[in-house]
């Protein structure tokens, strides 16, 4: 009699075991959300965009981005995390919002447990810029310039805690430079200000500021990719000034809530990645100087484990309150 109870459970999951293996195959049957933590215009949410839509042709559903911007990718990650693991909220995720952020903000979830990594998506490398009335023309010339500026240098990244403000701070730190960085809510508002000349410079996604780059209203200095880009030859490398420990690419991805089905997340793994490597995919990456990979799920998984591994030392030394 005393084993009742264990085969009562037993008999209850094996009755629930062919509804949720239906649940996964007629996944989506209503609507999919996904949350961008960051405002429009930035990287996260083109790519957010563009996979929202790829999805919604392949599983003939509407697939709704939802903006959910703030501190540096955690509010509307936080959301995520506690959402039903349905498969129907999903996240864009990335190394600002799920590696570099909850390392600074300890208590804000914890990146592997609280989620379940489905796909990478890509992304492009980090670019420092300044507004075109900064009078520096190259990176050789910015240390000197704040050096001289009684003020220090004003910068903008797309949040506290993106890959963009921790690349800053790293970079500030090495020199012991006067450097005071302002907070945004993504990249669409501080292109806006750095335009405007509120601020003088800023450290966020190629692709965020490309368009103004090329029409001369920045001006670009540096760039974290491992080698030069082919449509900035004369741009060079953080690696090649003497920075080789601030190379990496601003990648983004699409994650769930913890507890996701494996079969759920191999399914739209699969997708993404047929998305990615897609003719309109490859367009948009040229377009938008971004990179992509290929992951299945416990790949990527595990791909996100060791980018936190990477970067924590980093971001706890500037994470500390200075004594």
């Amino acid at each position: 009699m005393k084993f009742l109870p264990i085969s009562a459970a037993l008999i209850a999951a094996a009755a629930l075991a062919p509804h949720a293996a239906q649940a996964q195959s007629d996944w989506p049957s209503k609507p999919v959300r996904i949350v961008v933590p960051y405002s429009p215009g930035g990287s996260a949410d083109t790519l957010g965009r563009f996979i929202a839509k790829h999805l919604g042709e392949a599983f003939k559903q509407s697939f709704v981005i939802d903006n959910k911007a703030g501190a540096g990718g955690i509010i509307g990650s936080q959301l995520v995390a506690k959402a039903p693991p349905d498969g129907y909220t999903l996240v864009v995720s990335g190394i600002g919002s799920h590696v570099i952020a909850p390392i600074e903000a300890p208590n804000s979830f914890d990146p592997m447990k609280d989620f379940t990594h489905i796909a990478i998506l890509g992304g492009p490398p980090l670019a420092v810029i300044v507004n075109a009335e900064v009078p520096v023309k190259d990176f050789k010339a910015l240390t000197p310039y704040i050096n001289a500026s009684p003020k220090g240098l004003s910068w903008g990244s797309p949040g506290a805690g993106t890959h963009g403000h921790l690349t800053g701070e790293l970079f500030r730190a090495a020199g012991g430079l006067n450097m005071v960085h302002i907070n945004y809510k993504g990249a669409g508002p501080a292109v806006a200000d750095l335009l405007g000349n509120q601020i003088q410079a800023a450290v966020m996604t190629l692709s965020s500021a490309n368009a103004h780059v090329q029409s001369g209203k920045l001006r670009l200095l540096a760039l974290s990719s491992p080698k030069r880009l082919p449509e900035y030859p004369t741009t060079p490398t953080l690696a090649e000034l003497g920075y080789p420990g601030l190379t990496g690419t601003t990648w983004f991805s699409l994650s769930g809530p913890p507890g996701m089905a494996p079969a759920l997340a191999d399914k739209i793994n699969a997708e993404v990645r047929r998305g990615m490597q897609s003719a309109a995919a490859r367009t948009l990456m040229a377009n938008e100087s971004m990179e992509t990979a290929d992951y299945d799920a416990p790949a990527f998984s595990r791909y996100v484990a060791s980018e936190i591994e990477r970067w924590s030392p980093a971001a706890r030394s500037l994470s500390k309150p200075a004594k």
